[in-house]
């Protein structure tokens, strides 16, 4: 309820304060759109690349906006108050994977998009990266994504719309999984034994203090021995 209260208060303040500008470049292969749309201390830029998209997308495109300035306010807010201020999606046919994010920079595969309307919270989980900021961190990769799956779950926009879930526990996964499996353990843990956990291992990433020790420092476990815990609490007794 604290966050449904905290994302619908920023939306309605965001909208209240919007400004946009579009510019239109046409070049011999292709024709560049480029937003700029301002709300409150957040702004975000948007480029498209793709003429399909130009034509079929542009209400998943609006879609898109709306999610940004619902959830990347709420993130930072959470997470880091000192995160980018200014964002930019780029719409681009060129990239074949579904979303990168890099330098502040998001980029979308439309051809994704566009099958995949519903799936708006590749957006929460993109933009959380921003937030993060770990820059060139010591922590793994398995814990950056997982914490950025965390952010989808609790922040996510329209989770059941894209049919995206967190996966039930099952005995050949591992906290190392990544993504969905990691985020529903972080979840587990949090609710279980460490609130605010994800927050303190965010900090640390952050600030490049994170080591093998901070998990035993923050909750008096190793990893292995949580999962231990969080695999026999998921596991049918009898």
């Amino acid at each position: 309820m604290k966050k449904l209260l905290l994302i619908i208060g920023l939306c309605a303040g965001l909208k209240a304060s919007a400004q946009v500008t579009t510019d239109t470049i046409t070049r011999s292969t292709y024709t560049l759109t480029h937003d700029s749309i301002s709300r409150k201390t957040y702004t975000l830029i948007f480029i498209n690349k793709d003429a399909t998209f130009a034509k079929e997308g542009s209400a998943v495109k609006q879609r898109m906006i709306d999610a940004f300035f619902l959830v990347y306010p709420a993130e930072a807010e959470t997470f880091n108050k000192n995160t980018l201020n200014k964002v930019t999606f780029v719409i681009d046919p060129g990239y074949d994977g579904v979303a990168a994010t890099g330098n502040g920079v998001v980029t979308f595969n439309p051809a994704w998009m566009l099958k995949k309307p519903t799936d708006l919270d590749v957006v929460t989980h993109e933009v959380m990266h921003i937030v993060q900021d770990y820059g060139d961190s010591n922590g793994p990769g398995w814990l950056t994504e997982g914490i950025a799956d965390y952010a989808r779950a609790v922040f996510g926009v329209d989770n059941v719309g894209a049919k995206w879930y967190l996966p039930k526990f099952k005995s050949t996964q591992s906290y190392t999984n990544s993504y969905r499996i990691t985020a529903r353990f972080f979840l587990w843990v949090e609710k279980n034994i460490k609130p605010g956990l994800v927050i303190s291992l965010d900090a640390k990433l952050r600030a490049h203090t994170y080591t093998d020790n901070t998990i035993k420092d923050l909750t008096g476990k190793t990893f292995d021995q949580l999962w231990a815990d969080y695999a026999a609490a998921n596991t049918p007794k009898g």
